[in-house]
C-alpha cells in the first residue's frame, strides 16, 4: 500500500508564502508522477501541478509563475513551494502519487489533505 504524508499547509495572509510536502513511502519501487491538486469548498477537485519522474512539470494557468513544483525521487518526495498566494488560493490541498510501483503492481494513491487558507 502506498502511504502519502502531506505537512506545510496554514494560514497566511495575501502575498504571503507557503511551502507543502509530501513523503510517499510503502516500498515503493518507483513513481511515475508526483503532483498536487486541490478542492475549495463547493468546488470540484483540480489539477495544482504535476511532475514526472523525468522532471517534466504541468501547471495550471492559475498558479503559473507564482507556484513551483520539486521532487526527489530517491526519497519519493514532493514539493510544492507557493508564492504570492491569493485568498482564491484556499482550500484543501490533495498530494497524489501517479503509477507507484510496488512489485508488479501500479497504485494511484491520495494523501489526506492539507487545509492552506489565504487570509487577511
Amino acid at each position: 500500500q502506498v502511504q502519502l504524508v502531506e505537512s506545510g499547509g496554514g494560514l497566511v495572509q495575501p502575498g504571503g508564502s507557503l511551502r507543502l510536502s509530501c513523503a510517499a513511502s510503502g516500498g515503493i519501487l518507483s513513481i511515475y508522477a508526483m503532483g498536487w491538486y486541490r478542492q475549495a469548498p463547493g468546488k470540484q477537485r483540480e489539477l495544482v501541478a504535476t511532475i514526472t519522474s523525468g522532471g517534466s512539470t504541468n501547471y495550471a494557468d492559475s498558479v503559473k509563475g507564482r507556484f513551483t513544483i520539486s521532487r526527489d525521487s530517491a526519497k519519493n518526495t514532493v514539493n510544492l513551494q507557493m508564492n504570492s498566494l491569493k485568498p482564491e488560493d484556499t482550500a484543501v490541498y490533495y498530494c497524489n502519487a501517479d503509477r507507484a510501483r510496488i512489485g508488479l503492481l501500479l497504485y494511484n494513491a491520495w494523501g489526506q489533505g492539507t487545509q492552506v487558507t489565504v487570509s487577511s
